[in-house]
């Protein structure tokens, strides 16, 4: 035999007793956290190796981003439900710039999330407030929380909720948030808040 038709041989005989060495190895297998090594044959093609995907227990809870709050057990009490709607974010007022009845991202934001609520609860209309600070002259400001409000109903509408369900009114400066007088105080003051009421 010729040295080289030998050496191929040698290859080929090895290559096969590696494989069929490999055959008889033991695979480690788990199985609901307990780890097996079953016995193999050469004559068992790729071990059949399942994964066993545990499944989350009944009191699993996923969370997302966005809180439910369709399962809320809400009062009977339309002022509960206003005090508990404002204090869990579920309806957020809107705030706007010095004498500017514009939206701004935040705003758009906040009225996002008061739509997607008052989409899952039917059963509430809301009536939009329109407030400004105390600069300017009382009749000009109640024209200015007038259009203030005018636009958080108007964006409302765009976003799904039946204008049907939309009131407004302008108190102007007559209401302020903050009693204070100052930037602060002013800032928190120039906005459209937001009063659930029955059908």
């Amino acid at each position: 035999m010729k040295p080289k038709k030998f050496a191929i041989l040698m290859v080929l005989l090895a290559v096969v007793l590696t494989g069929s060495a490999a055959c008889r190895t033991k695979t480690k297998k788990t199985t609901g956290g307990v780890v097996t090594t079953p016995d193999m044959t050469s004559e068992e093609a790729v071990p059949n190796v399942t994964a066993t995907v545990e499944q989350p227990a009944d009191d699993f809870v996923r969370t997302d981003t966005t809180p439910s709050v369709t399962t809320e057990n809400l009062s009977t009490d339309i002022n509960e439900v206003n005090r508990s709607a404002q204090s869990r974010g579920w309806i957020r007022d809107v705030f706007f710039q010095y004498d500017a009845s514009t939206l701004s991202t935040d705003a758009q934001d906040a009225l996002a999330t008061t739509a997607s609520w008052l989409k899952s609860h039917p059963q509430y209309n809301l009536l939009i407030e329109g407030h400004t600070d105390e600069r300017g002259t009382e009749q000009y400001n109640l024209a200015l929380g007038d259009r203030r409000a005018n636009t958080a109903r108007d964006y409302l509408s765009t976003l799904g909720i039946d204008s049907g369900r939309l009131r407004t009114v302008s108190y102007g400066e007559e209401r302020p948030f903050n009693q204070g007088s100052g930037d602060m105080a002013w800032a928190e003051n120039r906005r459209a808040h937001f009063v659930l009421t029955g059908k």
